[in-house]
């Protein structure tokens, strides 16, 4: 009897921490018009220069000031056959992940699973040149006293989501910064740049390519799926946006980030008439095979 008794008081006693965890710590949808998520990410256009140091043949990494003063790094790859104008590919990384990954296929000795360096292979000997940038609370921009897994905490557990809404919001912005300084570059084609992300990367690959005139192609591979309660950041309130941009989603059938019908609701949402979803059997972490799908995009 007393077992039974404690098995009851237990029950009750999780259901009511559930409760009081739901009614004041759980995020609830936000209320928010598509414009009002547009005018989130207005700036100021930029006009400073990039700060290039070459550390190998054609390759630079860089710094730059952003639109809030933040210090942004990444890199620049120029391929090996010169040329007056150049397609740019920006890519950008999974979560926890530098820009390094698009040039690498380890860092730490920790190898770079969502071979993402295997597409700048692919881009370079397309002739494109790449550039990526590490993400806020990222590689060169992490902060010990704020780290990545505080954030994902407080969202996931506390129901505050200022610190993730800012940092995939101020990362979206640091790129159109960048684009700034492309615009002004005589060798870098301001109408033919190409964006591709992985997972997170994915994501925020969505969100700048449907606010951002100047992409002209997206490539989103895993993006997880993002609703209402971080509408400012969910790619499904902006990609009717796209509009007949090219438009590839890679998507996987058991992804942790995102079921068949999260992923299937994505794409329908996608405006362009020239778009195209690959779905992989398998997890979130793709076989080293789907590169091979971007073969005709790049």
């Amino acid at each position: 009897v007393m077992r039974k008794i404690i098995i009851v008081l237990l029950f009750f006693l999780l259901t009511g921490l559930f409760l009081f965890w739901y009614v004041f710590f759980s995020l609830k949808a936000q209320e928010m018009s598509q414009q009002e998520i547009i005018s989130s990410y207005e700036y100021q256009p930029d006009n400073r220069n990039l700060q290039l140091t070459e550390i190998s043949y054609r390759t630079f990494q860089f710094s730059y000031t952003s639109f809030d003063g933040d210090t942004v790094n990444g890199q620049i790859s120029y391929p090996r056959k010169e040329r007056e104008s150049y397609p740019v590919l920006i890519g950008l990384a999974a979560m926890g992940r530098s820009y390094l990954r698009w040039w690498t296929d380890s860092v730490d000795g920790r190898p770079t699973v969502t071979n993402v360096n295997k597409i700048t292979e692919l881009a370079d000997a397309t002739g494109y040149v790449v550039v990526a940038i590490d993400a806020r609370y990222h590689g060169t921009r992490k902060d010990p006293d704020h780290p990545l897994s505080a954030i994902m905490n407080d969202l996931r557990y506390f129901g505050d989501r200022t610190d993730y809404q800012a940092m995939i919001r101020n990362t979206v912005l640091d790129h159109r910064v960048l684009l700034d300084w492309i615009e002004r570059q005589d060798n870098l084609d301001i109408n033919r740049i190409t964006i591709a992300g992985y997972s997170m990367g994915g994501q925020i690959s969505l969100l700048l390519g449907s606010l951002d005139e100047r992409i002209s192609t997206v490539i989103a591979i895993v993006p997880p799926w993002v609703d209402d309660k971080i509408a400012i950041v969910a790619p499904k309130n902006l990609v009717s946006l796209l509009h007949d941009k090219p438009v590839l989603l890679i998507t996987a059938s058991r992804d942790e980030e995102a079921s068949g019908s999260e992923n299937e609701q994505l794409f329908e949402m996608i405006s362009s008439s020239q778009k195209q979803r690959h779905d992989i059997a398998g997890s979130h972490i793709l076989p080293v095979e789907y590169v091979d799908l971007l073969a005709d995009w790049l």
